[in-house]
């Protein structure tokens, strides 16, 4: 990799590397996100150097009040697959009698936030009182005053408890307004029989068998532009985390070849796992955590020049009423053996100190899964996508979304 890299790209991959311990993004929006909105307000796009905007903060009712809203991505809580009770969930609700409604209503980031932007931009409520965002919106978020600052008087395992690296990001320096939800891969994923049954393994390492013409079809890449960009600008040799524009074109033609002969079936965002499920689709451009919970019939893995790596971030909206409360339930997440709760369920890499000893009371069989707690040897194959500017983005984004077709 490039030793000119970014700031937020450098401290994340050093926090990685040296913890050894779903996030879902569907980018389907295009440019009519914040993208658009970051240009048109004369917003920095640079995550590595975002300055927080003063918040503002609606009275907190949280000691009246013993409820709040929690926005997620889908599938990223523990879940008991008869019942659909959330166990980590309902033992917080039971424990601390603050009654959650979690909805798992962020699909995309900018498709999220262009939900709510006016609400944020008129300095209205959004009705929420937490939000899992990725790194790069976490940062404008912060840096428009879309959130508040939060209170670790009232949160002593998250002032304690995240993982060393990931305590001073570039774009929320000592993690005053955001911490880490979990944090992931962009990968392969593929159906391991089908596979076999079509180019004679059940094994995936490049990008050159994705494109396998015996594949014709039966392909789907992530509609987030940074994964499925990162993980083909790698393949052709370039580094996702300090390229040029003519670097960045030169991939774009390489996915609108492939997509445009039928090899890539569709650039999806939550459905590739139904596809897969189905049999529709043999091999994706996924995240690691989707992969995973489709079961052992499925196979995982890094292309053998690079995957993407990324970190999902809770915060506290403006204005949300239930301050306190928030504050509370992200403290509890922060656990040991909460957040080990928690991984072993989305199979996602924890950002919690402690989470890895904690697993061996929770299942022992994942205290070395390469998946929630990686080596330095697998994120030494791994990239954080460059910050782009706000410029950057929108011209990327444009030309990401004319390839696929939108």
């Amino acid at each position: 990799m490039s030793e000119n890299r970014d700031s937020v790209a450098r401290e994340t991959v050093a926090f990685m590397r040296s913890s050894l311990s779903r996030r879902r993004i569907l980018q389907a929006a295009g440019i009519g996100g914040v993208a658009a909105v970051a240009a048109a307000c004369g917003a920095s796009g640079d995550t590595g150097s975002a300055t927080a905007s003063t918040a503002a903060a609606a009275p907190d009712l949280s000691d009246s009040e013993k409820t709040l809203q929690w926005s997620n991505w889908p599938g990223y809580m523990d879940t008991n697959d008869k019942t659909g009770t959330r166990p980590s969930l309902d033992a917080f609700i039971k424990q601390s009698g603050v009654n959650v409604t979690y909805t798992e209503d962020i699909n995309d980031n900018n498709e999220f936030y262009a939900k709510v932007r006016t609400q944020l931009e008129q300095g209205q409520p959004i009705d929420r009182d937490i939000v899992v965002l990725t790194d790069w919106m976490a940062a404008l978020w912060i840096e428009s005053g879309f959130v508040q600052q939060l209170d670790k008087s009232v949160m002593p395992n998250a002032s304690s408890n995240v993982i060393d690296k990931l305590q001073n990001v570039a774009f929320d320096p000592g993690r005053q307004y955001s911490l880490p939800w979990q944090s992931g891969f962009g990968l392969f994923g593929w159906n391991k029989s089908k596979l076999k049954e079509l180019i004679g393994t059940d094994t995936m390492t490049s990008v050159d068998q994705l494109f396998n013409p015996k594949l014709k079809g039966r392909v789907t890449v992530l509609s987030e532009m940074r994964d499925t960009m990162g993980i083909i600008m790698a393949w052709q040799g370039n580094d996702p985390s300090n390229f040029t524009e003519a670097q960045f074109m030169q991939a774009i033609d390489a996915l609108r070849t492939q997509i445009d002969n039928g090899q890539i079936r569709s650039v999806e965002g939550n459905s590739y796992m139904s596809d897969m499920e189905s049999g529709n689709v043999v091999a994706v451009i996924g995240w690691s955590g989707d992969v995973i919970q489709l079961g052992k019939n499925f196979g995982i893995a890094l292309p053998e020049t690079g995957g993407t790596l990324w970190t999902d971030n809770m915060m506290i909206p403006a204005l949300a009423a239930h301050k306190k409360n928030a504050e509370l339930i992200m403290n509890y997440y922060y656990d040991p053996e909460v957040a080990a709760q928690v991984s072993a369920y989305v199979q996602y890499i924890s950002p919690v100190k402690g989470a890895q000893e904690a697993m061996k009371k929770v299942d022992p069989s994942l205290v070395d899964n390469e998946w929630i707690f990686p080596t330095s040897q697998t994120l030494e194959r791994t990239y954080v996508f460059m910050t782009l500017t706000a410029e950057q983005d929108v011209k990327y984004q444009r030309e990401f979304q004319k390839a696929i077709g939108n």
